[in-house]
């Protein structure tokens, strides 16, 4: 046995809560790694519903890595969501036409930043929202009802509103080897008989791993 298998939408049998929302996203604008479960006793099929203002014509893209953990409620607002900010009103006039379509923006006056990029093995806590083109490292953990506006490093939690550095998880040695192992990388056989070292604290044992 090598764990639950990436392809099941529910992978814990009589607990629909935990959807792994590769299976059900439909979105192409929207890229999810395996393993990545949404915790939504409501309706985790519908991961969907939490990606906002990311309207068919916007160009940006949600990426969330392998082994990621989002609880209920999580948000993610898009691009979309930006409106035009240097004149003296931010009111989008223009998308009501009937003679307003004179207000419409040029392409360099909207805010975009970029796509929105969740590493692996990152944890994002209840009801967090995380705004456009924030990229969070891997291993970070983002606590309950932050708002991220920055960008996360890897391995360090953040948290409030807006999010800010609660503490580094590990030391910057340790860190730049983690990156280096990126075991989320490894095939689902080696993960699976190196698991204690995984969910361990021992750089030198993870190291060890052939």
């Amino acid at each position: 046995m090598y764990g639950a298998n990436p392809q099941d939408k529910h992978p814990m049998p009589g607990f629909p809560q935990i959807c792994f929302i590769k299976n059900t996203v439909t979105n192409p604008k929207i890229i999810i790694g395996d393993y990545t479960y949404y915790d939504d006793p409501e309706d985790s099929e519908n991961f969907e519903r939490n990606v906002l203002y990311h309207y068919p014509f916007s160009e940006d893209k949600l990426i969330i890595g392998k082994f990621c953990a989002l609880a209920r409620g999580v948000k993610f607002i898009m691009n979309g969501a930006n409106h035009k900010m240097s004149g003296f009103s931010t009111y989008p006039f223009y998308v009501f036409g009937n003679g307003w379509e004179k207000a419409t923006p040029k392409d360099n006056e909207l805010p975009f930043k970029g796509d929105t990029v969740v590493g692996n093995d990152v944890w994002i806590g209840y009801e967090s929202v995380i705004m456009p083109g924030v990229k969070i490292g891997h291993g970070a953990i983002v606590a309950a009802q932050s708002v991220v506006v920055n960008n996360v490093l890897p391995y360090t939690i953040v948290g409030g509103n807006p999010a800010k550095i609660i503490k580094q998880r590990f030391s910057d040695e340790i860190i730049k080897t983690l990156l280096e192992i990126a075991w989320w990388n490894w095939d689902i056989k080696k993960i699976s008989a190196n698991l204690e070292k995984i969910v361990a604290a021992d750089i030198n044992d993870l190291l060890s791993v052939n």
